[in-house]
């Protein structure tokens, strides 16, 4: 049962970034298929770059600060791996590293509510308990990256809502 609540959250993340014109494939990470979803945007607005994004979402029975931290660093280095190499030349990151799990730690939660950086490269790492709906991600501004803020945000709500009982108040 808590398996099959992970799984169709999983799915319906896949219909979600399907029907924002991602490309979604699942990939095998040391045993354990992985949801892959990419997509680029160029944007004048953004001085002219590309941002490469690449939401990753991963199974876990059980979310803490070090699984998901693990997870982040992996889903960091794939992303750079696969669409970083021009990064900082008119071309960004950004990986939305998400685990979906039937119980998520507090620290895990806590941990989430930060934009963490590399060299041109973004992540914002996601966890989802689907036993109480709880999704928790840094869905703020920044002052480094700032110009792509809103756009992270409004893919974030998009691919990873909020329970309608913890659904934030609309963002200008």
């Amino acid at each position: 049962m808590a398996d099959e609540a992970v799984n169709a959250y999983i799915r319906a993340t896949a219909a979600r970034l399907k029907a924002d014109g991602c490309e979604v494939y699942t990939e095998d990470w040391s045993g354990t298929p992985v949801l892959v979803g990419y997509r680029a945007d160029f944007r004048l607005r953004w001085m002219a770059t590309k941002l490469h994004l690449m939401t990753v979402v991963g199974p876990a029975a059980s979310v803490s600060q070090q699984v998901l931290e693990g997870f982040t660093n992996g889903a960091f280095d794939y992303a750079q791996t696969r669409k970083g190499q021009f990064r900082g030349l008119q071309s960004g990151v950004a990986v939305f590293p998400c685990l979906v799990g039937t119980h998520v730690d507090p620290a895990a939660m806590a941990w989430t509510q930060r934009q963490l950086l590399r060299f041109g490269s973004f992540a914002r790492p996601v966890a989802v308990d689907v036993t109480t709906g709880a999704v928790a991600t840094f869905r703020r501004m920044t002052m480094l990256g700032f110009v792509y803020s809103g756009h992270l945000r409004r893919k974030l709500d998009l691919y990873f809502p909020q329970a309608a009982t913890q659904a934030p108040t609309a963002h200008p």
